[in-house]
């Protein structure tokens, strides 16, 4: 297909996703790898990897309006980051869905999922009871969902391997199709505020976040 969704969040920071349409091999044309990367993509066991893979990296070159190479990396806590471009990016992907969101100014966190009911035996994983205590019984599942994303957006925004996703503590907030919420982020020796988001599209969820 192409991207399905846009938003941008101000002039210099936006994000997009990407549902997944094409084979591996159209995928593959839209993009220049280096050897290594090709290497790696063989690696991929299963299809979908491959798609998940190939999607987010032609969603990118989309966003970043370029044919060129786009020297992708990692550092060593996993986050990924441009080498030659003056982006913060987040990258996830979820099934049929490939998301993206970039920046200029400041670092970027978004999460993609697709909805299933077993989160709801996994919620105690992820919150603290006085976070549970505040998820809407008749909207459970995408509740529970909105909780994940956006405290897996607010991860992806911190990049760094030692938190943990009850070291991200949410306000209370009500389930809506669309939102917002307060995060607090407790690091070693002080606690971060975030305004984090998410939206419900498709049967998925996805939470993002700037600062």
């Amino acid at each position: 297909m192409a991207i399905c969704f846009r938003k941008e969040i101000d002039q210099d920071t936006r994000l997009a996703i990407w549902k997944i349409e094409e084979s591996v091999e159209v995928l593959r044309s839209q993009i220049q790898l280096r050897e290594s990367e090709e290497k790696l993509l063989q690696s991929f066991l299963h299809k979908k990897r491959k798609l998940h893979w190939l999607s987010a990296r032609v969603l990118l070159a989309a966003m970043l309006n370029t044919k060129e190479y786009i020297e992708y990396r990692v550092d060593e806590h996993g986050k990924p980051y441009l080498v030659d471009f003056p982006y913060f990016i987040s990258i996830s992907h979820s099934v049929a869905y490939a998301a993206v969101m970039i920046s200029k100014t400041c670092p970027v966190g978004i999460d993609i999922e697709q909805m299933d009911p077993k989160i709801v035996q996994l919620a105690h994983k992820f919150l603290s009871p006085a976070e549970l205590s505040f998820v809407d019984i008749n909207n459970r599942k995408a509740h529970l969902y909105a909780c994940w994303c956006i405290k897996e957006a607010v991860f992806k925004l911190n990049g760094k391997r030692k938190t943990s996703l009850r070291d991200i503590q949410l306000s209370p907030f009500s389930y809506q199709q669309s939102a917002r919420a307060k995060v607090n982020l407790a690091n070693r020796d002080s606690v971060s505020c975030f305004d984090a988001y998410f939206e419900t599209f498709d049967g998925y969820m996805m939470g993002y976040v700037w600062a």
